[in-house]
């Protein structure tokens, strides 16, 4: 696997940031969350202006071996129908997306279809989806470092035409099941505290999905699995996550700002952040998601996100929709005028 050299943002920056956002015309913190954004994003870049520049959304889709056991309410079908409708302009993303000004691509990391060279499609398919989790490792070794080196070459590219803010979002049938392993295995939350409905099961789903999850947690632990970040990763994800771990470390390799949405993209950053701890200083956390286990995931990686509007959609919507909070934290930054160039009188 490439090895990322990635370094937590330098602090040297900071007390110039807290200073120049607190003589803003305004109460001290009296913007909240969005003067943090702020700082984050000065010591990303290491400047007291900040920009964001040519801001793209990426959405991973691949498809899921357990899928076909019942872990979900959908068909796995439903993975290359929802692509084809990404491309067509029609999903939540994409609106989203135009709304805010975002380019979007779809990276095909894994579907279970052939799409052929298509506008707007990346093609980095390891296979054709993963293999059951649940019967067998979802992926051998070769196969995760192989998406992960994907992910890593799609950012680079990103970063080479001049983008330096990346979000996050994914599709695949079956993927809150990989997400609820993952979340398991590296935060130490009881399995059935991670597991939620995903696209919509019902009671008897719901059992029939957590059940299926004990049977590969068993298996995994009987064969001597541990809770390692890439042994987990190759054992249970799938190969959008794996693509959306090597792409984030490549963000956070390359300095950019990373958009993480809700609990899939979460479990792609719990993974990469075990693997470069460093990363994190990158990330600005967009939603809490109702989906179980996510705020978890965010005590975990000690995020405080932007926004809390009981999305469970995935795709890169909590992302884009956040998007424009993340613009007013810079544009504040650099456009609000301080107490001095205003000439208003500060607190005695």
């Amino acid at each position: 696997m490439h090895s990322f050299e990635i370094s937590t943002p330098d602090c040297g920056l900071e007390t110039a940031l807290q200073n120049k956002i607190d003589r803003k015309t305004k109460p001290l913190g009296a913007l909240g969350q969005l003067e943090k954004v702020a700082k984050k994003i000065g010591l990303v870049q290491q400047t007291l202006s900040p920009q964001l520049n040519n801001p793209q959304m990426l959405v991973f889709a691949g498809d899921h071996g357990a899928a076909k056991a019942g872990v979900s309410a959908y068909p796995q079908d439903v993975t290359w129908q929802m692509v084809e409708n990404f491309l067509a302009g029609g999903a939540a993303i994409n609106v989203f997306a135009r709304q805010n000004g975002l380019g979007l691509s779809v990276v095909d990391a894994g579907v279970a279809h052939d799409f052929g060279q298509r506008t707007g499609l990346v093609d980095a398919k390891v296979a054709a989806g993963t293999a059951n989790y649940i019967e067998q490792a979802a992926m051998t070794a070769t196969q995760c470092e192989q998406a992960i080196n994907n992910g890593a070459a799609i950012v680079r590219q990103l970063a080479a035409n001049g983008c330096n803010v990346v979000g996050f979002g994914e599709m695949g049938i079956g993927n809150t099941a990989s997400a609820s392993l993952l979340t398991h295995c590296l935060t130490g939350l009881p399995l059935a505290e991670c597991v939620g409905r995903g696209t919509g099961l019902d009671d008897a789903g719901l059992a029939r999905k957590q059940d299926l999850l004990e049977q590969a947690l068993i298996r995994y632990r009987a064969g001597g699995g541990d809770d390692e970040a890439f042994k987990v990763l190759a054992e249970f994800g799938g190969f959008e996550i794996a693509t959306m771990v090597g792409a984030m470390l490549a963000a956070a390799e390359a300095k950019m700002v990373l958009l993480i949405d809700g609990f899939i993209v979460g479990s792609a950053a719990l993974v990469a952040s075990r693997l470069a701890p460093a990363l994190l200083g990158y990330c600005v956390f967009c939603h809490r998601s109702a989906e179980a286990g996510h705020r978890t995931q965010l005590l975990a990686m000690g995020a405080e996100p932007l926004l809390d509007l009981g999305l469970r959609l995935g795709e890169g919507t909590g992302a884009a929709l956040a998007y424009p909070l993340v613009q007013a934290a810079v544009n504040f930054l650099n456009e609000m005028a301080s107490f001095e160039s205003a000439g208003v009188s500060d607190k005695e």
